[in-house]
């Protein structure tokens, strides 16, 4: 018999090696880009303008990355993007960092399990209400594989979208036996069957910590935090680290919080410099080396239906998440090698 595939993609087929996206292809430049791009060549970072030297930056990091593998983990990793403060760029870093690593040739699953559904707009899957989603996921026990769509701009990726029909479910799983663990339930019922072949799944949260949230939590591995570079940065990230040692100690043992991604950096300033510094004094194993700055185009690309991975990949922007992608890939494969010592 054959088995069920997610959103007639074919994760759970057997698919010719010819027709899997490999993990060094990169999207093609033109002659005439390559042509643009070479004017960079030859200059230091302290011969121009404070903005020359930051698209020369921006490029050198661009064309490292191009030839630096993104190894892949030896299991799915589960990450819930979590952080109860609004506007710090989530849903953001969810699915540029889900479309980097795509890009890069893995296989991803992005759930929105946030009601606002703004993940599923970023990634250009229908989410209209009486959308298949992750409503019937959690209230009507459809399979996963049902509601997830692939996003089409990339083939390996995926997205299990949010309707407004999400708003009121965590009132409706109050009364539900088991309610934080029907995530659980559902994710790895797909990841025994038609998403077996899945590298990574991204759960996308509210901001809140109520059922959902906590549903993200049980089934997720990791907890990814973004913070950002501004005085409220970490106002609200003690009681989040609280409720993850709460679930670690009653629900998810496994749970852990393993990354925090500074957004909305500007270098420029004093105050992003500050919060920078002390995030790192504070988490200095989970904060990434490298930070997302404010980005216009990270702030339109959504308007199109895409990331900006695929809407400018040659912005800051779209190369900053790419760096932070790299660098998640980078520590998984790291950690998978010290578990296999």
């Amino acid at each position: 018999m054959t088995e069920p595939t997610i959103g007639a993609a074919g994760l759970g087929t057997d698919e010719p090696a010819s027709s899997r996206l490999s993990l060094n292809e990169d999207p093609a430049v033109s002659r005439e880009t390559e042509d643009a791009l070479d004017g960079f060549d030859g200059l230091s970072e302290d011969e121009g303008s404070p903005l020359a030297n930051e698209m020369i930056a921006t490029e050198r990091l661009r064309r490292q990355l191009e030839k630096t593998d993104f190894p892949r983990p030896a299991k799915t990793r589960v990450i819930a993007v979590s952080n109860q403060k609004g506007g710090v760029g989530k849903t953001t870093s969810t699915v540029n960092i889900a479309a980097a690593l795509a890009k890069r040739g893995a296989n991803v699953l992005v759930v929105d399990a946030d009601p606002q559904g703004n993940a599923s707009t970023a990634l250009g899957v229908e989410h209209r209400s009486g959308t298949p989603s992750i409503y019937e996921v959690l209230l009507d026990d459809e399979p996963m594989a049902n509601v997830a769509q692939r996003c089409p701009d990339i083939p390996t990726l995926w997205c299990a979208p949010a309707t407004i029909d999400l708003a009121g479910a965590d009132i409706e799983m109050v009364s539900i036996v088991r309610r934080e663990f029907r995530l659980h339930g559902a994710i790895m019922d797909l990841l025994d069957g038609p998403g077996k072949r899945l590298d990574y799944v991204f759960i996308d949260c509210p901001p809140s910590l109520g059922l959902l949230t906590l549903n993200a939590m049980v089934v997720a591995h990791e907890v990814l935090i973004p913070i950002q570079c501004e005085y409220y940065a970490l106002e609200g990230l003690t009681q989040l680290i609280k409720t993850v040692e709460m679930v670690k100690k009653h629900l998810n043992r496994d749970i852990e919080v393993s990354t925090i991604v500074l957004t909305m950096f500007d270098g420029r300033t004093n105050l992003a410099r500050e919060v920078a510094s002390e995030v790192r004094s504070h988490f200095p194993d989970q904060t990434l080396d490298h930070t997302v700055p404010r980005s216009v185009r990270v702030s339109e690309a959504p308007s199109y239906g895409q990331t900006v991975i695929t809407h400018d990949p040659h912005s800051s922007g779209a190369v900053a998440y790419t760096a932070v992608a790299r660098e998640i890939a980078a520590r998984g494969a790291a950690t998978d090698t010290g578990e296999h010592q």
